[in-house]
């Protein structure tokens, strides 16, 4: 952080935050957390930027104005109260990235101007500091203590939140571990970092108004004869929407969804040791905090039980103490639904030997065994697709299917193949993880190259349905993670399609084990906060 100039409201050059510093603390926090937002959620990429230079001020102000709620909006569970009541969900809603912002912002649709709260914009200062770096490189910048310990498992920090690691610059803001200096840390990780350098990993979008394109209804599974309807239904197919970025609207019924076993053949049985590091990591998935309010003691202050025991005190009554939220450690039940890209481009070499499809196929071997070993509810399906009516899902093993050598074989079955629909695909887990979604926490791991591509879905059209798909799920309270192994794709690229899922791109799949769990626990966190979030607005 630094002071502005007299006069001047608050911006940044995407390293340095610049507030005044004459405004009251919570105007600060409010100026501090929409730069960071607008800074964690990509809104000032190099190319929007520079795009951004040749605009007139009123662009200027209308980006601001659709990309500072967009921003809020995504890290809206890492915000202050201060920042927090800035966010117009309807605004935010216009928008899932800063290309479609600016795209809003040059357009003529009425738009309100940006709160003081914003700051503002110097796209010249932006690329003048992004020049620098580039010119310079990127420096080592993780702390000291972090420098030791690259070899050490993650799992044996219990209380980090998080694989991310960010520049030198933000660690010791305001203290380095007050209440400011954690949120400014938490709202710019940057995600996990592989051989390859950092991996992509943002904050997931905060709870929103509920797009509803088309719900899909399923029988549900309790008998065998409901079993039996459900899976005939899902062998004929189920019909999803798709989301048209160029028009912005979906089509309805647009993409057809089949189950079907794989092909049996005559292949080699796939090998994939699980190492008591990710077991360790992954079994504390199911332990999570529950925060009980208005409780005798705690390790925090319940400001609401608090007024109301000012309020009995002033009115004569006598308060009964209970002011404080109490943390409890409980165990829950974990639904996963794993995805596997199997499609043409996972046959490509693989940037650490064989091709990407083997790396992909052990790491997803790996994490089922590890998550069906200690109790959880797993399931596992590859998909390709050949056209919107033809997306296939490839039933590895069900929520119901012991992991014998009969579902290994059928993994082993999986070949690459045709092309990749990632948007239906992903509505397909979706709707396999919601038949748990209300007795359980549930997460949809994606494995992909990122390489989303099929007939008449391609480029942004494609990246921004896979986005708005993983977008929707996160909004129906299920975490959404995304891992890409053994694939060259370009970090970028990655973010375009996945957007602000949890996401980490590594080399091999023995490192996978090093990231899972700091992703899975951040899309479960903002899963839990959905949901708390759902319940809150029903009652």
């Amino acid at each position: 952080m630094a002071p502005v100039a007299a006069g001047e409201s608050s911006w940044t050059d995407g390293r340095v935050v610049f507030v005044d510093p004459e405004a009251c603390a919570s105007e600060q926090i409010a100026a501090l957390a929409v730069q960071a937002s607008m800074i964690a959620a990509g809104s000032f990429e190099s190319g929007v930027v520079r795009r951004l230079a040749r605009r007139s001020p009123t662009v200027l102000d209308r980006y601001l104005t659709v990309e500072g709620h967009r921003a809020l909006a995504a890290n809206g569970d890492l915000l202050p109260a201060a920042a927090s009541t800035l966010i117009d969900l309807d605004i935010a809603d216009l928008s899932d990235c800063a290309a479609a912002s600016l795209a809003l912002a040059m357009g003529k649709s009425a738009l309100a101007d940006p709160p003081p709260e914003f700051g503002t914009i110097h796209p010249k200062r932006l690329l003048t500091a992004q020049d620098e770096l580039a010119a310079h490189g990127t420096p080592d910048t993780r702390s000291p203590d972090a420098a030791h310990t690259d070899d050490a498992s993650l799992d044996e920090r219990e209380d980090e939140d998080s694989g991310g690691k960010l520049p030198a610059l933000f660690e010791n803001v305001v203290g380095g571990q007050g209440l400011l200096a954690r949120l400014f840390q938490r709202m710019l990780r940057l995600g996990p970092e592989s051989e390859g350098g950092i991996t992509g990993g943002g904050v997931p979008r905060s709870a929103r108004a509920l797009v509803k394109p088309g719900r899909i209804v399923t029988v549900g599974t309790g008998v065998p004869a409901a079993a039996e309807a459900a899976a005939a239904i899902r062998r004929d197919g189920l019909v999803y929407p798709e989301w048209d970025v160029h028009r912005r609207r979906y089509r309805s019924g647009w993409c057809t969804v089949c189950e079907s076993d794989p092909r049996a053949g005559e292949h080699a049985i796939p090998l994939a040791p699980v190492s008591n590091a990710l077991m360790r990591a992954l079994a504390r998935l199911r332990s999570s905090l529950d925060h009980k309010h208005r409780r005798m003691q705690g390790d925090d202050i319940d400001v609401d039980a608090v007024v109301d025991e000012r309020v009995r005190l002033l009115s004569g009554s006598s308060p009964d103490g209970a002011v404080y939220i109490e943390s409890v450690r409980c165990t829950t039940d974990l639904v996963v639904v794993m995805l596997l890209d199997v499609s043409g481009s996972a046959a490509l070499p693989s940037v650490s030997g064989g091709t990407v499809h083997d790396q992909q196929r052990t790491a997803a071997l790996m994490l089922t065994s590890a998550l069906h070993a200690l109790g959880n509810r797993v399931a596992l399906y590859g998909f390709y697709s050949q056209g919107r009516s033809a997306v296939r899902a490839l039933r590895v093993k069900r929520f119901g299917d012991p992991l014998d050598a009969a579902a290994l074989r059928r993994l082993a079955a999986l070949e690459p193949a045709a092309y990749t629909r990632m948007g239906a695909a992903v509505r397909h887990g979706t709707a396999l993880a919601g038949e748990y979604r209300s007795a359980a926490r549930t997460l949809l791991v994606v494995l992909s190259d990122g390489f989303a591509y099929d007939h008449g879905y391609e480029g942004a059209y494609a990246e921004a349905d896979a986005r708005r798909a993983l977008s929707e799920a996160r909004r129906q309270g299920i975490g959404c993670v995304c891992l890409s192994v053994g694939a060259d794709t370009e970090i970028d690229a990655l973010r375009r399609v996945f957007g602000t899922a949890a996401y980490a791109a590594v080399g091999r799949p023995e490192e996978v084990s090093r990231v899972a769990a700091p992703l899975f626990r951040d899309a479960l966190r903002s899963a839990d906060l959905r949901r708390r979030m759902a319940r809150a607005r029903a009652s």
